[in-house]
């Protein structure tokens, strides 16, 4: 006995258009010939859940089967099961719904198109200024662009004699029609008769391009840029290719980066940390002049809000982060010296308050 329909598909009778499409689609791409070649047990599964939703997809043969069952399809009480409809003109919808009218990388009884060109990749390496101010930089490209001479088709052409111009062949397997793309023509459905004397029948010819590119601020290490059709020229009329300029950005001398800040460390003598100074700065503008306050401790932070590197996303600028470094002598005149042991011995017990801290934490420590 001819197995149910819903058993088949594996869904409940009460199995919605949507759930009934799902079922399908998964035992589909299972069984499907192409995937199981000289498999006759997967070509009879997938003939009965092709025949399944064939009936089960259309709402009045749905009805009708839910009434009667198989004999809602058979003449007499016998005979064909499928008496009444063409099962493959019902394959054509369901194939154009599921795989976007592709059946086997062409669709049906439509021309191929030629194959796009390969993508470029460009390595470009930039000052770290470009990362705040953003710039345009012209490139040279080597790569294949389209003959003008035969418009890319590689010469005169005449209907391909293998497909007949439809740039596939079919196959008959078993319960199916197959198509696949035509060997001769590669689906372009028309055969070179005479080739182009510039390009050789290629379509193409080998070039050094020269472009412009426009960096925008914003742009760090890795950042890829897009450019649409500047890659490879296609094949027999194809579509070019992209080109993918990847950005490098150069280490800047006194600054790094995190992000959108830029830190900058900025020596003082021990003299100005205590006393306090005006100090000049880089800034990604030029230079600046900051004020460090008496009694900075080395390794502080001062920041300057919003004079940091712009986002690529639009927003806020972000800060530059100025960290002080307090420089110890290394070697001391004896004028120095003597001053610096007159100071200690001024300072006595007098500590910083960290100091102290320090102390009173360690004296806990060894108690």
């Amino acid at each position: 006995m001819k197995a149910d329909y819903y058993e088949t598909l594996g869904i409940e009778r009460s199995a919605s258009p949507d759930e009934l499409k799902k079922a399908y689609r998964k035992l589909a791409h299972q069984f499907h010939p192409d995937k199981n070649p000289d498999n006759a047990e997967a070509e009879a599964r997938f003939k009965e859940a092709s025949e399944a939703y064939a009936v089960l997809s259309e709402p009045e043969k749905r009805a009708a089967y839910d009434h009667m069952g198989h004999a809602a399809f058979q003449a007499g009480g016998g005979g064909d099961p499928f008496a009444g409809f063409d099962p493959f003109s019902s394959f054509g919808d369901l194939f154009n719904e599921f795989f976007g009218g592709d059946l086997f990388g062409q669709r049906r009884g439509q021309r191929g198109r030629g194959r796009r060109g390969a993508d470029l990749r460009y390595d470009l390496e930039v000052d770290f200024q470009v990362a705040a101010t953003g710039s345009e930089e012209a490139l040279r490209i080597p790569k294949h662009k389209r003959c003008e001479d035969c418009s890319g088709s590689g010469g005169d052409r005449e209907t391909c004699s293998a497909c007949g111009g439809q740039g596939q062949v079919f196959l008959q397997q078993g319960f199916f029609r197959i198509s696949r793309t035509c060997d001769r023509c590669r689906g372009v459905g028309q055969q070179l008769c005479r080739a182009c004397s510039t390009c050789s029948g290629d379509g193409r010819l080998e070039t050094m391009q020269k472009l412009n590119v426009r960096i925008p601020p914003g742009v760090d290490t890795g950042v890829r840029l897009r450019l649409t059709g500047e890659g490879e020229a296609g094949y027999d009329g194809g579509p070019a290719g992209d080109l993918y300029v990847v950005i490098h950005l150069r280490e800047h001398p006194l600054f790094e980066r995190d992000d959108s800040d830029i830190i900058c460390e900025v020596p003082v003598s021990i003299a100005q940390a205590t006393l306090g100074c005006d100090v000049e700065i880089p800034t990604l503008e030029g230079t600046d002049t900051l004020k460090v306050r008496s009694g900075t401790q080395s390794g502080a932070i001062i920041r300057l809000r919003g004079q940091g590197l712009p986002r690529l996303d639009g927003g806020p600028h972000g800060d530059q982060l100025v960290q002080i470094f307090v420089e110890v002598p290394t070697k001391l005149s004896d004028e120095q010296r003597e001053l610096m042991e007159r100071f200690a011995a001024i300072s006595g017990d007098d500590v910083s308050p960290r100091r102290k801290g320090f102390m009173d934490k360690l004296r806990r420590l060894l108690d």
